[in-house]
């Protein structure tokens, strides 16, 4: 390996302190997909299955852990913050990694505001004196607060949340079984099956489903501030995908115990607190909401920590517009990003929860299909890993992936590609009037070596 004389402190890129260990990263991408996220679609998504959401969970499960699986080969070889953006960089160029990165805070600006708008809905239906946006706002508040603070606090209260909303699910599981009116193998076994319908109620649900694993993919903004980033970063990408995977699947067999017939159901969109009134009471159902009102919060916060970490890759590289760019060079923190982020999400008070839904899916989309595209360009083709399984996981795997992702793109709203469409395009003028001011490749910093460029070398595990 080719090593170079440490540059100086004025040239050397800011790097974050590293203190996250794998039970936080997991923790981290599960509170950013939010662990309670099934109730918000179980309802729609079990009517559109006939019944068999179990089954559509399993699609869906499957369809997201080859995606995981290229984000966490990319990790261990490109372990540097920025996701996406600096996945594709090292794949196809500065051009296309820029535009990555920039649709990719389609969903990472967004996301947060679902969890904004969430809240402000909740906050509502408690004080119903009080207007939403009220609600939107104090929550935009607190999760500026949080994302300055800092990942040490917010990994604690990561695993607080988390660990709740699994004696939750636990707690839903149990009651579901010992209250069930038909408990037997075949009413476990029926929704998990395909219906009279055959397979294309399960692939239109598990469409709608696959939704609720958006923000695993914000485990690799961390790396940076993670240990021994090769190793714990793909793991905690696959593992929080695999938990939270696991954990609607048991949400939605328990959902389909406790109320064999969907159809009997009084509102399909409050369907989740529903379920968990019959199968624990009113105190279940209390617990219930305020654990995923809490949820909410950390989970806007995780979202908004790594559009911060983004912009704060993007603007070290010097390709941001110039006025942010200007704002970079002179705090040169990845909190003053998350402040500016603060301050984009009022926003939240002018839009609607489906408009903020329409853009996080197409950036999230298209940032998916990327980073498996540049698993096969920069591992198969440039670092040449074809060995043993090495065809498996970096040309196969990614190729199912890819494909996995871009049948999901069938399933988005007609409006989303406009909105999208008008995005990337702004996308495009921004970098072609930063084009001539960029420095160079991506830097990248790993523990105890100098910096050099995007590593070209095969990590050995």
């Amino acid at each position: 390996m080719t090593t170079t004389a440490p540059p100086s402190e004025a040239t050397r890129p800011r790097t974050l302190k590293r203190e996250l260990g794998l039970p936080a990263l997991i923790a981290y991408g599960l509170t950013s997909m939010g662990v309670l996220s099934v109730v918000s679609v179980y309802g729609p998504a079990t009517a559109l299955s006939d019944g068999h959401l179990p089954a559509a969970y399993v699609a869906a499960i499957i369809i997201m852990l080859f995606t995981a699986h290229s984000y966490g080969r990319m990790a261990a070889h490109v372990p540097i913050t920025g996701g996406a953006y600096a996945y594709v960089t090292r794949a196809f160029g500065i051009g296309p990694g820029f535009l990555t990165g920039w649709v990719m805070l389609l969903d990472y600006l967004f996301l947060p505001m679902v969890n904004f708008l969430l809240f402000g809905l909740y906050f509502n239906s408690l004080f119903t004196a009080v207007p939403a946006w009220v609600g939107t706002l104090i929550c935009i508040a607190i999760v500026a607060v949080l994302s300055v603070i800092g990942v040490t606090w917010i990994k604690r209260m990561n695993s607080v949340v988390i660990v709740a909303s699994v004696l939750v699910i636990v707690a839903f599981l149990t009651l579901a079984i010992l209250n069930a009116p038909n408990l037997s193998m075949e009413a476990v076994m029926t929704p998990l099956s395909l219906g009279s319908g055959g397979l294309a109620p399960i692939l239109a649900a598990a469409a709608i489903v696959a939704f609720a694993f958006l923000g695993f993919d914000g485990v690799s903004t961390l790396a940076e501030e993670t240990r021994d980033p090769r190793r714990k970063i793909p793991k905690g990408i696959v593992l929080a995908t695999l938990f939270a995977g696991l954990g609607y699947l048991a949400f939605s067999i328990a959902g389909s115990l406790i109320v064999p017939d969907w159809r009997t159901l009084e509102n399909l969109d409050a369907a989740g607190t529903e379920l968990m009134q019959q199968a624990g009471g009113d105190t279940l159902m209390v617990i219930f909401v305020v654990v995923n009102v809490i949820g909410i919060v950390l989970c806007g916060t995780a979202a908004q920590m790594s559009v911060s970490r983004v912009l704060f890759a993007m603007g070290r590289d010097g390709i941001l517009p110039a006025p942010l760019a200007r704002l970079h060079r002179r705090f040169r923190t990845p909190y003053v990003a998350a402040l500016l982020v603060s301050a984009v999400a009022l926003v939240a008070l002018f839009i609607t929860l489906d408009q903020a839904v329409y853009m996080i899916n197409f950036g999230a989309l298209v940032a998916f299909a990327m980073v498996n595209l540049a698993t096969i360009k920069v591992l198969f083709f440039d670092l040449g890993l074809r060995s043993g399984w090495g065809v498996v996981r970096h040309l196969i795997m990614p190729l199912i992936g890819f494909v996995s992702i871009a049948w999901l793109w069938t399933s988005l709203a007609p409006f989303t590609f406009v909105l999208g469409g008008t995005w990337l395009a702004i996308g495009v003028v921004v970098f072609l009037l930063r084009r001539k001011k960029h420095g160079g490749a991506l830097a990248l910093q790993i523990d105890g070596a100098a910096t050099e460029a995007m590593p070209t070398l095969p990590y050995r595990e």
